[in-house]
């Protein structure tokens, strides 16, 4: 498999550009592509979806990412009030 792919569409740049440093993050490298005229017209994502890339061979495993929940360690609790 070679190539990329639209992973997800998001109606937010944010959205999108916080699921690929999450994918990033777990060294798979991610692109954000959005329509929105520089950021000047965020609104058009809503007409134009803003797109996740990932490389073809590793959208099965981001996939698997951004669908698993994230485990919080019992340590970063703030039980003390």
């Amino acid at each position: 498999m070679s190539g990329i792919v639209v992973l997800r569409t998001y109606t937010t740049e944010l959205d999108a550009r916080f699921a690929a440093m999450v994918l990033e993050a777990n060294g798979i490298p991610a692109h954000v592509a959005a329509d929105t005229a520089g950021g000047a017209l965020p609104s058009m994502a809503l007409l134009f979806p803003v797109r996740l890339l990932v490389r073809a061979e590793d959208a099965a495993i981001a996939r698997e990412l951004l669908d698993s929940e994230a485990e919080i360690p019992d340590e970063d609790v703030d039980t003390e009030a």
